[in-house]
């Protein structure tokens, strides 16, 4: 064959003849960051509110982040998403949260584009970008950019973190975890098959440990090379939870009240330059008084309990703060500091998902749209020492919500500012400005800007494209002259969009629809509050009725904003998230586990449980010594589970936190099927019955249902995964009580009926596309 007619040597650089020693080789480029690119690590911290950390005003001690705003800049009007799949899609996108395909949180695909929970084929992450211009790509904590439907080992993972541009992954895919017993952790694509984990065990410090050797492993083989690290704490989501010795140096720092709290808070921020002069706390119902009694009401042993609520969470603050000082400490010793632009955020407000008294039972209050009995499990009796521990699954009162956002209105979820202001500080001691040019920042800066600032401090392009297709135009515009310029402009305008609210800032100016219009008034229509953000930046005085012609325009461009952003369609009926793909069904059939996998994924597991009758069978032959678990579904947050003990079986069922046992006879060794059985009844109960070779065992009579996000660890075989679902149980048999002495064959998982109480409505296929048609 011809030289002429080679296949293969396109593009080659050096020469080809038919023998080495007449060819001359090429040394193909390699991808090459610029010279002197920075390092780049984003630290986002989870329903983190306003004031939480002191360059903002807080008393909770952050050393670290303090030092790192010492010599950075304080960004005092950045606004991000309400909620946070939102702000992590637009944050690695810099597109608006609906263009990015996120206009709520990664629950659900109700089948349009803004809500697709899935990051678009055609727009390059940061993490894409950097990796393309030579960077090292690392990623540990929260994900959430996957619909949870795609979260199982079988699902498809074109939105999981390794193929949206990271190296490497560590953490938890989900929207939240235990932080003692975290539910399922994932390294890279794969879940981490660990039955038990050591005593003291602490997610935080595992995800600071991962980072540290992410950046270690890659100066032990490249000392030049630059890293992108997004470490996105599970920290400070709910459940709420610190290590003991931290909740133990809280200790009566919250004794005065929130109240008191808030004030102080206040003060620092005025004192700091935080909020403009004549900022004004909101009061009364702007303050959600109905919701937060004043703490002077409050009887002694609510005051004890509600401050022991807030000294947890200022304790999973600090130890936030302690990783990022560890984070420091290591760039100091590589000697890389100078080198490395550091970002701290949140990624919306603070939350009041805790309620007016908080909760020690947090999955007892995700029941929404369930017509719940006024018997149901809200809260669970616990000594106030086990607050914050494995044991619960809490979350502070809403009365601390409100000081976490000081001095703004509201909560995450919202679109007053409470909800959608949040904290913003960037590190970069060897940036090329002036020292004097750092410091206190006031341009308007949103979530989604914080891509294409990155990538310009970088000296990064964009990918032009992805996939072989042309990227979308970001959204966001970089603010990195504001670095070197306290006069550099910001952006003018955003709008926002939360389960049918709406919200447009424009120039100063503040328009918010607290709810969702109807068809007859119009996307633009319904009731509007208007607010002067330049002098009333809380939010105080409503101004709608002096500016109706600036309203109307304002509520008119949001419309507009809305369809170039694929908002459509706004939720007034509740209708929008109950819809889900036919795919789904697929994931309710019958399952058969082996015993001693990796538990079965918690959303993958909850189609076979929630909102419905079903019956768990087991195969077994036991010998003259078994014991152990035989299937186990749930944590301390709620669950169920199936043992042996003592040659008896055991049935535990943990309604959120309240332990219902009931005890079998004694088997015989010998081959066994059992059947343990949950039939609806009303009000939302379960009678759960157990029978052994066909014959009635045990037997409890009503139990509540778990639903919503309970069980939250998915269902295990031949042991208890994760956090346990009875402690007792788990402190006589530590380890997961792994079954032996017999063999456990198999178990088997069969759905019943759907309870009537179930509202999804299944989306099919030939509707879709019809609707698509129409």
């Amino acid at each position: 064959m011809g030289r002429a007619a080679a296949r293969g040597y396109e593009g080659f650089g050096g020469r080809v003849e038919e023998f080495a020693s007449e060819s001359a080789p090429w040394d193909r480029p390699r991808r090459a960051a610029p010279a002197g690119a920075p390092n780049v690590v984003v630290v986002l911290v989870d329903d983190l509110g306003f004031s939480d950390l002191g360059p903002f005003g807080s008393e909770i001690p952050t050393p670290n982040i303090d030092r790192l705003a010492d010599g950075g800049w304080v960004f005092t009007d950045y606004r991000t998403a309400p909620v946070c799949s939102p702000a992590r899609a637009a944050l690695l996108t810099g597109l608006n949260p609906h263009r990015a395909g996120f206009g709520t949180v990664a629950h659900v695909d109700p089948g349009y584009p803004g809500f697709t929970c899935e990051l678009p084929d055609d727009a390059p992450t940061l993490a894409e970008s950097l990796r393309a211009g030579g960077y090292a790509t690392f990623m540990v904590g929260k994900w959430h950019l996957t619909v949870e439907s795609e979260l199982h080992d079988g699902g498809d993972r074109a939105s999981w973190p390794l193929q949206r541009g990271f190296d490497r992954y560590f953490g938890s895919m989900d929207g939240f975890t235990s932080l003692h017993h975290p539910h399922r952790l994932v390294r890279d694509n794969s879940v981490v098959d660990r039955p038990s984990l050591p005593e003291g065990y602490f997610l935080t410090d595992e995800l600071t440990e991962e980072a540290l050797g992410m950046i270690d492993g890659l100066r032990a083989n490249d000392a030049a090379k630059p890293f992108f690290l997004y470490f996105a704490h599970t920290a400070v989501h709910g459940p709420v939870q610190a290590k003991a010795e931290d909740i133990a140096r809280q200790r009566g720092r919250y004794a005065a009240g929130w109240d008191a709290m808030r004030e102080a808070r206040f003060a620092r921020q005025r004192e700091l330059g935080i909020v403009p002069p004549g900022t004004r706390l909101p009061e009364g119902e702007q303050a959600d008084a109905g919701l937060i009694p004043p703490w002077d009401a409050l009887t002694e042993a609510e005051r004890e309990l509600f401050a022991r609520h807030m000294e947890v969470y200022a304790a999973s603050v600090a130890e936030v703060d302690e990783s990022v000082g560890r984070l420091v400490a290591r760039l100091e010793e590589l000697g890389e500091l100078d080198r490395t632009i550091i970002v701290v955020a949140s990624d919306n407000g603070g939350t009041a998902e805790g309620g007016p008294g908080g909760t020690r039972s947090y999955f007892a209050q995700f029941v929404a749209g369930t017509p719940v009995p006024g018997d149901w499990v809200r809260d669970v009796p616990r000594e106030l020492e086990l607050l914050g521990g494995p044991r619960v699954h809490g979350h502070y009162p809403a009365g601390w919500a409100r000081v976490s956002n000081t001095p703004f209105r509201s909560f995450k979820g919202g679109l007053y500012e409470g909800g959608v202001h949040a904290p913003l500080l960037v590190s970069w001691p060897g940036a090329p400005v002036r020292p004097g040019d750092r410091g206190l920042r006031d341009q308007f800066v949103f979530v989604a800007d914080l891509a294409p600032t990155l990538l310009e401090l970088a000296g990064v392009s964009p990918l032009a494209e992805r996939h072989g297709r042309p990227a979308q135009e970001p959204d966001g515009r970089s603010f990195a002259a504001a670095l070197g310029d306290a006069g550099a402009p910001g952006r003018s305008a955003q709008y926002f969009e939360s389960f049918g609210r709406r919200a447009m800032v424009s120039a100063g100016w503040k328009a918010v629809s607290p709810t969702a219009p109807s068809p007859a008034e119009g996307a633009a229509g319904g009731r509007w509050e208007l607010y002067d953000l330049a002098g009333d930046p809380s939010e105080t005085r409503d101004v709608a009725a002096e500016h109706p012609s600036l309203l109307g325009e304002l509520a008119e461009t949001w419309r507009r904003e809305a369809w170039r952003n694929t908002v459509f369609p706004l939720d007034d009926d509740g209708s929008l998230f109950r819809s889900r793909p036919e795919r789904e069904c697929a994931l309710a059939e019958p399952v058969r586990l082996s015993p001693f996998r990796p538990p079965l994924e918690r959303f993958r597991a909850s189609r076979l449980t929630v909102l419905r009758s079903f019956e768990v069978r087991a195969e077994l032959v036991l010998g003259p010594e078994a014991s152990g678990v035989i299937v186990a579904h749930g944590d301390q947050g709620g669950g169920y589970l199936l043992a042996i003990e003592g040659g008896r079986l055991l049935v535990s069922y943990n309604a959120y936190g309240v332990m219902h046992r009931a005890h079998g006879a004694r088997l015989e060794p010998g081959e066994h099927r059992l059947s343990l059985r949950l039939d609806e009844l009303d009000g939302l109960r379960w009678r759960v019955v157990l029978e052994v070779d066909g014959m009635p065992d045990a037997e409890l009579a009503a139990v509540p249902m778990l639903l919503g996000m309970a069980p939250f660890t998915g269902i295990s075989v031949g042991y208890d995964s994760g956090g346990p679902v009875d402690w007792e149980l788990h402190e006589r048999h530590p380890g997961g009580f792994r079954f032996l002495g017999g063999e456990l064959r198999a178990v088997t998982y069969l759905p019943g009926a759907r309870s009537r109480h179930d509202a999804t409505v299944i989306r099919r296929l030939d509707e879709a596309v019809l609707a698509v048609a129409d």
